[in-house]
């Protein structure tokens, strides 16, 4: 299996050798053709490049159907999906509007009711998305009762005298 470069696919490859926007991947991947145009085995391209030889042949068989575009590394999974996301955050921000604090776990149960199935996780990722949102450990202590709180500090002042006195 090997790749022998037209004229204007020279001309492409030399155009693809110099673009500063491959990553390094990609970059290998035009190595790997432009290696194989000038007449190296798929076993010896594989070894020089540090790849598997099913790579470089995954490589060579797109390359007749997608041309330079088999080089570019896309993101596995499905196409993001904009709509969605809009949704989910315009959701989210209206929720966090409330006057009140919310759990990732609440705020997934309460877009439920939206019609939205998020896990807890998938909240949570969202929420680094919107501005209005930051995730901080809240003090209820501005609303404990003084008295309370003075009865526990005794309590537990006494319960630490007793065990120092006991150990």
């Amino acid at each position: 299996m090997k790749i022998k470069l037209t004229d204007e696919q020279a001309t492409e490859l030399a155009r693809w050798r110099r673009d500063a926007s491959l990553k390094p991947a990609e970059r290998d991947r035009v190595e790997m053709i432009a290696l194989s145009d000038s007449g190296w085995p798929v076993a010896r391209i594989a070894s020089h490049l540090g790849y598997s030889i099913e790579t470089v042949r995954r490589l060579f068989r797109r390359f007749p159907k997608e041309g330079f575009l088999a080089v570019r590394h896309e993101a596995p999974g499905p196409a993001k999906d904009e709509e969605r996301r809009r949704q989910v955050e315009g959701a989210l921000e209206k929720l966090l509007r409330q006057e009140r604090t919310w759990t990732a776990g609440q705020l997934a149960e309460a877009l439920r009711g939206e019609g939205i199935e998020l896990s807890a996780r998938q909240v949570r990722r969202y929420l680094g998305r919107v501005g209005s949102w930051r995730r901080t450990k809240r003090s209820l202590s501005h609303k404990q009762d003084p008295e309370k709180v003075a009865r526990a500090k005794e309590t537990l002042a006494l319960l630490a005298n007793e065990l120092k006195q006991a150990g």
